[in-house]
């Protein structure tokens, strides 16, 4: 039965992967990825009700009073170029997903970003999701504040003790805030995290999010949680420069670690390996430390692609 089980699931991944490879801006279809995705872990989609939001959700919730790791996916497909927005944000690849179908623990829950598979609370067709949402607003207040209810929703439907944050790419910087902002949340862990978009931004020479909240803001409070943050040393998307802004504005602390995974990509080689990155456990611990430049693997970092230039 454990092959039996093992073997669906390789399988529902991957034709997951394929779909996402051919579905553009085709909502349905990739809803019907993470539902292939989610099926095998136990993941059970519901869309919670977040003003002005509704998030799609996939939970498996077995044990109450008791932590739950909450999963925040990525941006998505939030920009088709640098200067061009898509129809659509919801992921072709939903790494968070993903990531939360190889985690055994006995509470979790996987939620979307706002307008990913779902739109605003209010369905009337004349109110469509406002693109500025997964645009400079991704971060915003409102959407900051829909996500606080979330968690408050899901706290009371389960009567959760408290969160460990996981958060992919743009997902880290949602994960990042709320755990500044709340005082239920034990843990942060980002994957690829994209926290500090001031800095992603200038990396990349594209507009600051001027709607957006910064995590490196949240510094005092941050400073105080226990975190473990993963950066991929084949990342061209969210480069360990961004990771290092916002260590370096934490000042002195001694509950922020991380670990350079040197052949992952932005959004590969992380699914296989997540169990054994999950068993690592963020703790403040030691002396309070300022972080100095990174102590970066051997060149190249980036290994640039055949037709490439270097980065």
């Amino acid at each position: 039965m454990k092959n039996l089980f093992k073997f669906a699931f390789i399988a529902s991944a991957g034709l997951a992967l394929l779909l996402g490879a051919c579905t553009g801006e085709n909502t349905p279809f990739k809803s019907e990825v993470a539902d292939r995705l989610a099926s095998p872990a136990w993941m059970v989609e519901r869309v919670i009700p977040a003003a002005p939001f509704a998030l799609t959700a996939y939970e498996r919730m077995h044990e109450r009073n008791a932590p739950a790791n909450i999963y925040i996916e990525g941006d998505g497909e939030a920009w088709v170029t640098k200067a061009k927005q898509a129809k659509n944000p919801t992921p072709a690849n939903p790494m968070a997903l993903h990531l939360a179908s190889y985690d055994k623990a006995a509470n979790v829950a996987y939620i979307a970003r706002p307008c990913q598979y779902t739109g605003l609370l209010d369905a009337d067709t004349e109110k469509p999701c406002d693109a500025k949402y997964w645009g400079d607003h991704r971060f915003s207040p409102t959407v900051l504040e829909s996500y606080d209810r979330a968690l408050d929703e899901i706290k009371r439907r389960y009567n959760i003790e408290e969160f460990n944050l996981i958060g992919f790419s743009g997902g880290g910087a949602v994960a990042a805030i709320l755990a500044a902002q709340r005082d239920d949340v034990a843990s942060l862990r980002t994957v690829a995290g994209n926290l500090d978009h001031r800095a992603h931004s200038a990396h990349h020479n594209v507009s600051y999010l001027e709607g957006s909240l910064n995590p490196p803001d949240f510094a005092a409070k941050l400073a105080r949680v226990p975190q473990y943050h993963f950066i991929g040393g084949q990342d061209s998307v969210v480069p360990p420069g961004v990771l290092h802004s916002y260590l370096q504005s934490l000042g002195a602390t001694s509950c922020a670690q991380y670990e350079f995974v040197q052949e992952a990509e932005h959004d590969k080689g992380w699914v296989n390996i997540w169990p054994d990155l999950l068993a690592k456990t963020p703790e403040c611990r030691g002396i309070e430390k300022e972080f100095e430049p990174f102590d970066l693997p051997p060149e190249p970092f980036y290994t640039p692609r055949i037709g490439e230039s270097k980065k």
